[in-house]
């Protein structure tokens, strides 16, 4: 079987892991945004099958059932995410390299599917206190939900050796600059 490459890059939320996706979607034009699957409610800025694949619980758990995923997470209570293998397919059908930006359990395990084919960055803040600064300046979290985010990235760090490259993002652009420097190291093997 052919082994097609795989961007993997996660983070906990409010790292900047999609600041440094986007940057590179941008930068690289054979790369391609792989579009997640999720069941939490739809935010008024973003477009189904564009920003998320939007679908009720009912449906993911029968896609589930029926192998439709590479890697799926019950990420919070209720919330599923996952990515969906014939995204994959649709990508890498247009010659294209897909990114995934996802949670780190699903980086680990998509990791695992495709060791030699696939390159893992994991995004990590400077401190959690400044990640809760992040998440808080977003204006979108309640002290329940910035309490859960938190406690789950501290958690999540944990696991930042589990994966191929790690980048602190402390300032931004030094961060997209060395995603860079990993990318087309990565995309010159291929």
């Amino acid at each position: 079987m052919v082994q097609h490459p795989i961007i993997i890059i996660t983070a906990p939320s409010g790292a900047g892991k999609t600041s440094i996706t986007k940057y590179l979607l941008e930068k690289y034009p054979q790369l391609s945004f792989s579009i997640s699957a999720a069941t939490r409610e739809q935010r008024a800025h973003e477009k189904n099958g564009i920003d998320y694949y939007f679908m009720s619980v009912e449906d993911f758990r029968q896609k589930i059932q029926n192998q439709e995923f590479v890697e799926w997470e019950m990420v919070y209570e209720g919330k599923y995410y996952g990515t969906l293998k014939m995204e994959l397919e649709r990508i890498w059908g247009q010659n294209r390299v897909p990114v995934l930006d996802i949670d780190v359990k699903g980086a680990i395990h998509v990791q695992s599917q495709y060791p030699d084919s696939s390159l893992s960055i994991f995004i990590e803040p400077p401190s959690v206190e400044e990640l809760r600064r992040r998440l808080m300046s977003r204006g979108t979290e309640t002290e329940q939900t910035l309490a859960d985010r938190v406690n789950k990235a501290s958690y999540e760090i944990s696991f930042k050796d589990h994966f191929d490259q790690v980048i602190v993002n402390e300032e931004l652009s030094k961060a997209q600059a060395e995603a860079c420097t990993i990318i087309e190291e990565f995309m010159a093997k291929g």
